[in-house]
């Protein structure tokens, strides 16, 4: 199998890379982390005249009707740079999660806004003290003729800021329900934290009797866990290309570090540690870019193992971005630890998408139950079983 890009797809990397360069890169994740809001939205809207927003759209809502793999490139470009916003949670999980479940009226306006650039959507998920599993999911809606009233509150939503919509489970009648909230609809009370990921903002959101039309429920009423956990797919597919870009621009920090720095007068790239060190960080690359390549090109084609496939992919990228920023350090030394150059930043967002919108060991789980390996077995017994049938 072929999962190398088309000569369309490379084009419009080269546009995006191009425009990043232009800005200094992780120069606008810096602008970000200095409270420069007006200059980032400026830049990320500059950067959306080139259309990326516009890729996975269907062309009837003004989209270029594009798939999963043509988000590649874009995602790990922006992984690369550590671009501040919100485009996983826009263009690989709200965008899938209408274009699927949404209703003709929420398609008509919200796509075609994401579209023309005009929405953002973040995530409103986890609750204090909760998790990403469904019994984390506390906050409740009461129906109350065509409106549902929410009380409750949710935490560590990123990027409110840069928002105009926010989507949320919730339970109705104890079921888990899927909705969508405009972040200026009167009552919710938006709170900042602090967060030790400088380039992702996060604040806590209040509803204290906060009534929304019930037309902004996406799928049926009951069916959000099962939403979401299928449109999950398609961020997490997403998420590993940024943690492809990201590990590229690591592995290449890493290396011209090793050109330049000198030890007992020679640089110490040329010491064995040094080389095997960047050998395996490569390795970890590309064994990271194949299964991202692999578990988008199973959405895109509707393959049998797409579950496993992308589960994989987020476990895998997840973890070797965790293990490269952690070697870029150690490689850079001392200088890796302070703030004038970019090892710290890529550390500290590694360990925030450990841990966001599931962890690592959900993530297993997933993989696990898809393969079925629950139904099966154990080894021992399956031996033993043959045994007594063979007597």
């Amino acid at each position: 199998m072929d999962f190398s890009l088309s000569q369309e797809q490379e084009m419009f990397r080269e546009y995006i890379k191009k425009f990043l360069v232009d800005m200094e890169r992780t120069k606008i994740a810096r602008d970000y982390v200095d409270n420069k809001t007006e200059h980032v939205k400026n830049v990320i809207s500059d950067l959306k005249e080139l259309g990326w927003t516009k890729l996975n759209i269907p062309e009837e809502y003004e989209g270029m009707g594009l798939g999963q793999l043509d988000l590649v490139p874009i995602m790990e470009e922006f992984g690369r740079v550590l671009l501040p916003g919100l485009y996983l949670e826009t263009n690989a999980l709200a965008v899938p999660l209408l274009e699927r479940f949404g209703t003709n009226k929420q398609k008509q306006l919200l796509l075609k806004s994401i579209a023309d650039s005009d929405v953002n959507f973040t995530v409103a998920w986890l609750e204090p003290g909760g998790s990403y599993k469904e019994q984390g999911i506390q906050l409740t809606g009461e129906i109350i003729q065509d409106q549902i009233r929410l009380n409750g509150v949710k935490t560590q939503v990123p990027d409110v800021e840069l928002a105009q919509h926010v989507l949320v489970p919730l339970r109705i009648n104890n079921e888990i329900t899927l909705i969508s909230v405009d972040l200026q609809t009167p009552g919710l009370l938006v709170t900042p934290q602090k967060n030790f990921v400088e380039t992702r903002k996060l604040f806590t959101i209040h509803f204290d009797n906060v009534t929304v039309p019930i037309e902004n429920v996406i799928g049926q009423i009951g069916d959000g866990w099962g939403i979401l956990q299928e449109c999950l797919l398609y961020y997490n597919a997403a998420l590993s290309s940024v943690a492809v870009g990201a590990m590229e621009q690591i592995v290449e920090m890493a290396t011209e570090y090793a050109k330049i720095r000198e030890q007992f007068g020679n640089p110490i790239g040329r010491f064995q540690a040094i080389k095997h060190r960047l050998a395996d960080m490569k390795l970890d690359l590309e064994t990271a870019r194949s299964l991202s390549y692999y578990a988008n090109w199973t959405l895109e084609t509707s393959a049998e193992d797409r579950t496993e496939a992308i589960c994989s992919a987020r476990i895998f990228a997840t973890e070797a971005f965790i293990r490269l920023a952690s070697h870029n350090i150690q490689i850079h030394g001392g200088i890796g630890f302070t703030e004038e150059i970019d090892c710290h930043l890529f550390v500290k967002q590694a360990r925030y998408y450990e841990n966001y919108l599931g962890n690592i060991e959900q993530y297993y789980d997933l993989a696990i139950e898809a393969l079925n390996w629950t139904n099966q077995k154990p080894a021992q017994a399956v031996q033993e079983q043959a045994i007594m049938a063979h007597k």
